[in-house]
Order: structure tokens, then C-alpha cells, then sequence
């Protein structure tokens, strides 16, 4: 073999190996979702595979704009879509101050009218920084980056301009899903709603389950925990808070339909990463 030749395929030996490199070494696809620790309130983060960023609620203050910049880089000041599951201050008022501080794509809620300073204050700046406003609505999918699916499971009906006594009505509900792997977020969602939807035939069947009402008596009743069957939940609560969030009555169901558990107000913010294929690992911040 002569010297020419012995160089050659010593660069293509060297080229196979960066190929090799390359391709052990990349960063694998996966979903992740930061269940934040905002006190008493909810708030969670979704990541896809392709860098789309989702915010579902925000907490009762300006406690997501330290838990967002914890976890995303200084200079990223954006989101591809805001999701409100329901206008309750400990829900929506840090929205209002990541509507000052990001660029957001898209916005989703219920429309439901909410007379609270915060909730108006929340519509007047989709308005102002002219926003796209999606009404949800039982049976709406959205396809997001990496092959992230999206689809509103409740309210069952529009409540664009709706007003109700009981805000929960309208609670939007919503699935997320990554190949094999599921989420299933309920926002404060209780039992009279979980019953009209069980009614309907519209829960599925989920992975991972964000735990309705902070885990209050009123939510999470064992014939939803079954239709729904997790295996494992989340709940987001405050520490010493005033409700007795999470109530005892829901951590011993959970416990009885083995259903494993992660807590905020135990373990800080919760991270969730999972694969296409149904792996799924938590782990703190």
C-alpha cells in the first residue's frame, strides 16, 4: 500500500470516528416539563424535542420570571404559547408579568369574563402586544415542535365571553403527548368536572398527571383516578399553605392505586424528562 493511499484511509478512519463522535455524543430527543415551585399556585414549563417552549399557568406572582430564568438561557426573552387553564390569581397573576418581560406567540384560554384587575390586566396586554388569542375547545389539536402534540380535552363548550359564578366550569384541560409518553394537566380542575368528563368519554388514558386543585378533597376522585390511570402525578402546592393542600384523602387514593408521587412543596420545582418511547425519569432542578 502505498504512502498516498495509507493517508487516505487514515482520514477516512478519522472521519468515521467525528462521524461516531457526532452521533453518540448528540443530545438525545426529549420532552421535558419543569413543574416550577411557585407557592401555592401552578405553573409549569414544557420544553420539546426542538427547543418549542410552552408556559401553562404562571402563579399567584412574579416568582415564574426566577423559576423561567433558572432554567432558560439569559438572552432567550421568548415563548411559542402561553396556556391558562383558568383565571384565578394563582394562576394567572405572574402571567401578567411574563406578558411584560417575553415575546409570546400564541395565548389559549377559555375566554370566559373574569372581573379581577389581574385577568383584565392579562387581556388588555394579548390586546396591546396583539397577541393570537385561541379560544380552547374540546377536540382543538395542535401539533407543536418535535413532534409535540397538543390537544384540549376540556372545556367541553366555548365559554368566549361566558361569565360563570365558578370560573372551574370552564377549566381548560389539557393533554400533552411525545410519542408513547402522556400529560395529562387539569389546572384546578375538580369533581364535578371530572364526572361531566367521564360522562363524555373524553379523559384518556395518561402517563403522568398534574394533580387538579393542588390536590384538594374536592379533585381527583378514585373513579377519575382509574379512568385516567397515571402512573405517576404531580401536585403543586405551597408549603405550610393555608388550604391543607394536598389533602390527606387524595395522597392515601393515590397511594392505594399505586400512583406515584412528586410534590412541589417537598421537592422544589419537579422536572419531568421523557423519551418517545414511554421512559420517562424525574428529577429536582
Amino acid at each position: 500500500m502505498s504512502r498516498v493511499q495509507k493517508a487516505i484511509l487514515a482520514i477516512l478512519a478519522v472521519s468515521a470516528s467525528a462521524v461516531w463522535y457526532v452521533i453518540l455524543s448528540a443530545p438525545p430527543e426529549v420532552l421535558t416539563i419543569y413543574f416550577f415551585d411557585v407557592g401555592q399556585g401552578d405553573s409549569a414549563l414544557v420544553t420539546s424535542p426542538d427547543g418549542t417552549q410552552i408556559l401553562i399557568d404562571g402563579g399567584p406572582d412574579d416568582t415564574v420570571l426566577r423559576r423561567l430564568g433558572e432554567v432558560m438561557p439569559f438572552y432567550d426573552r421568548s415563548l411559542d404559547a402561553i396556556i391558562l387553564t383558568h383565571p384565578h390569581a394563582d394562576h394567572v397573576n405572574g402571567l401578567v408579568k411574563v406578558l411584560e418581560r417575553y415575546e409570546v406567540g400564541m395565548v389559549i384560554d377559555s375566554g370566559a369574563v373574569y372581573a379581577t384587575g389581574a385577568y383584565k390586566e392579562w387581556e388588555r396586554r394579548i390586546r396591546d402586544k396583539h397577541i393570537p388569542h385561541v379560544i380552547a375547545v374540546s377536540g382543538q389539536r395542535m401539533i407543536a415542535g418535535g413532534d409535540l402534540r397538543v390537544d384540549m380535552i376540556a372545556p367541553l363548550e366555548s365559554f368566549e365571553g361566558a361569565s360563570r359564578k365558578n370560573v372551574h366550569d370552564g377549566m381548560v384541560v389539557v393533554e400533552l403527548a411525545y410519542g408513547e409518553t402522556s400529560v395529562l394537566f387539569t389546572g384546578d380542575m375538580e369533581d364535578d368536572l371530572e364526572r361531566k368528563l367521564l360522562y363524555f368519554g373524553v379523559l384518556p388514558n395518561t402517563d403522568i398527571l398534574k394533580v387538579g386543585h393542588h390536590g384538594s378533597k374536592t379533585s381527583s376522585a378514585e373513579s377519575f383516578l382509574k379512568a385516567v390511570s397515571p402512573e405517576a402525578a404531580v401536585i403543586s402546592s405551597g408549603q405550610k399553605n393555608r388550604y391543607g393542600h394536598p389533602h390527606e384523602d387524595v395522597l392515601v387514593r393515590l397511594e392505594q392505586l399505586g400512583i406515584s408521587l412528586h410534590r412541589t412543596d417537598e421537592e422544589g420545582t419537579v422536572v419531568l424528562v421523557a423519551d418517545a418511547f414511554g421512559t420517562y425519569t424525574f428529577r429536582g432542578k
